[in-house]
């Protein structure tokens, strides 16, 4: 067996490969580099789902970051047990050809009980007054106080938020170095999600002066790991799930079902409104540019295609067949499955007087909203002097008052500039890999589904 380093660099394209990433733009000259056929939706979840299994989400079950449990009538995202992923997964085939083998899996999602020897992933603690303190997951459990140790706390605050930055994709690749120097697996698996950020923020623009700055911070993280991984014996895999492309406005899908009557809400506190979706006929789960559309009236899914069809800026709605020729046709999936056109994205507001949204609509909360919410990434521009207005609410919540934090926006979806989730049109916009043995890689791009076998042929030859 050869030991392989698989980076996965969130929002690289083989258009952002030059002259802002050396070290990147060397692997793939001494190596050889092809663009990923990606699997719909393509978000984070899912694909890194298809890269692990090599099976469609209709195989894996991972069909968005998030879906509609029926069982439970609950909307939840982001979770995390690596049990709601089916097949055999990459580490699990190399075992089995190998009982030898091992793998190090750092912060790739679903990473909670999984089968790799040694893994982490970001998870927050939650005391009963309502902070959020930023911790990680890691397993054995001794490797989280080692990483604490040696790198301090997980920036979690600059993992997704306004206040992201290069900090927690430095953290991790800190973090990968020191499980590949202490525990030497055959196969590390590594989540640089740095490009995401500003991308969506200011669009996949090259001209643009923090992208650019932004591709070579993450370039240099990815220079740190090549540079050991090469020192060690390693071949190197740089792969990504999706590629950004630029987006003008939200659809928002919720509010066309609820002005149609279809969308149930439950009055709480203040009058402010939560989606019922047990008890609505339809909803929408947005997920960037994909919404999964729940029918609970089996009887009117013809109507609620309809309605959908007719929103400016979808592209297409996928039924039965649909699904199945997109590999979607899985239990979890939405009875429809809408996809948006290529600048546009859909929104989970459901509200229609901004008056009535939940208290969480204007605080980052990834597990209470029932859909992605872009412009968490965003202080609202409506704030006078934001950081002032950042630090007050820090301060109350440190002296032990509840209070929220209510600084992103309602009004303003203009500000998202960039989005993912359908097959990009132009294959030099999507998703990439890029492999230090060229003659590993097809001659044409590589299939996502065939990624897993790609990797165990790095490592078996």
């Amino acid at each position: 067996m050869k030991p392989c380093l698989v980076i996965l660099a969130v929002g690289l394209s083989p258009a952002l490969v030059g002259e802002h990433t050396p070290n990147l733009k060397r692997l793939a000259a001494r190596g050889g580099q092809r663009p990923l056929d990606t699997v719909v939706p393509a978000v984070t979840c899912t694909v890194q789902s298809t890269l692990v299994t090599g099976l469609m989400p209709s195989g894996h079950g991972a069909v968005a970051n998030g879906w509609y449990f029926r069982d439970l009538s609950e909307i939840w995202l982001w979770r995390q047990s690596n049990r709601l992923v089916a097949g055999e997964k990459v580490w699990e085939a190399g075992k089995r050809r190998d009982p030898s083998f091992t793998c190090a899996k750092m912060f790739w999602w679903y990473n909670m009980y999984s089968s790799a020897d040694w893994s982490a992933t970001p998870r927050p603690m939650y005391p009963a007054d309502g902070r959020k303190i930023p911790d990680h997951y890691a397993q054995p459990y001794e490797l989280h106080d080692e990483l604490d140790a040696k790198l301090g706390q997980f920036p979690l605050f600059k993992f997704w938020g306004p206040m992201t930055d290069i900090s927690s994709t430095a953290w991790i690749a800190d973090a990968t170095l020191h499980v590949m120097q202490t525990r030497s697996p055959t196969l590390t698996l590594t989540y640089l999600p740095h490009l995401d950020y500003n991308l969506q923020r200011l669009g996949p623009d090259l001209a643009h002066p923090r992208v650019q700055a932004d591709l070579r911070e993450l370039d240099a993280e990815c220079g740190k790991l090549i540079d050991f991984a090469d020192a060690t014996g390693r071949d190197v895999i740089v792969v990504s799930e999706y590629g950004i492309t630029p987006v003008s406005d939200a659809i928002h899908i919720n509010r066309a079902l609820r002005e149609a009557g279809l969308i149930r809400v439950r009055p709480e506190e203040f009058g402010r409104e939560i989606l019922d979706p047990g008890a609505s006929v339809a909803f929408a789960l947005a997920d960037h540019q994909i919404a999964h559309v729940y029918v609970n009236d089996p009887s009117r899914i013809d109507e609620v295609r309809a309605i959908v069809e007719r929103l400016d800026g979808v592209e297409a709605v996928l039924d039965e067949a649909g699904k199945r020729a997109a590999g979607l046709d899985h239990e979890r999936s939405g009875e429809l499955v809408a996809i948006s056109r290529a600048d546009r994205w859909f929104s989970y507001y459901y509200w229609l007087d901004d008056r009535l949204a939940p208290d969480f609509a204007r605080t980052v909360d990834i597990h209470r909203k029932p859909g992605y919410d872009p412009v968490e990434l965003f202080v609202d521009p409506e704030l006078r002097f934001p950081m002032v207005a950042t630090a007050w609410r820090l301060a109350k919540r440190k002296l032990g008052m509840r209070a929220l934090m209510d600084v992103i926006s309602l009004k303003d979806v203009g500000l998202v500039k960039g989005s993912h989730g359908r097959i990009t049109d132009d294959p030099a916009h999507g998703p990439v890999v890029i492999s230090s043995r060229g003659e590993l890689l097809p001659a044409g791009n590589v299939a996502a589904t065939d990624f897993k076998r790609l990797v165990l042929e790095h490592v078996f030859g």
